[in-house]
């Protein structure tokens, strides 16, 4: 899906890591919500509180998943999940635009 329909933005950015990653909410009509976000180069580490579904739109990325001990590379057109109240890490290798789905 390349765009949303009958959706709320909210203007005010979430902003992480000195402005290095940020996202804004975008909330549907059914009470579902995701973040689409930028991430510059870097390393970080984030925690959920709902399980995730992390699609890159653009870039290219590393992530190291809970329970895992190897990294994973994520391009441009694919995914990965993140499960509830967990923590993982990325390795940001060029400028990463992003969807970010939560599943209840």
């Amino acid at each position: 899906m390349s765009e949303f329909s009958n959706v709320t933005v909210t203007k005010m950015a979430n902003v992480y890591f000195d402005g290095k990653v940020t996202s804004r909410k975008v909330s549907f009509t059914d009470g579902s919500f995701k973040t689409l976000g930028i991430m510059l180069p870097g390393e970080y580490e984030f925690g959920t509180n709902q399980a995730e579904v992390m699609e890159i739109l653009q870039g290219t990325m590393k992530v190291l998943l809970p329970g895992t001990e190897n990294w994973q590379t994520v391009t441009a057109g694919e995914s990965f999940n993140v499960p509830a109240d967990s923590k993982f890490k990325l390795v940001v290798e060029t400028l990463v635009d992003y969807c970010c789905s939560y599943i209840n």
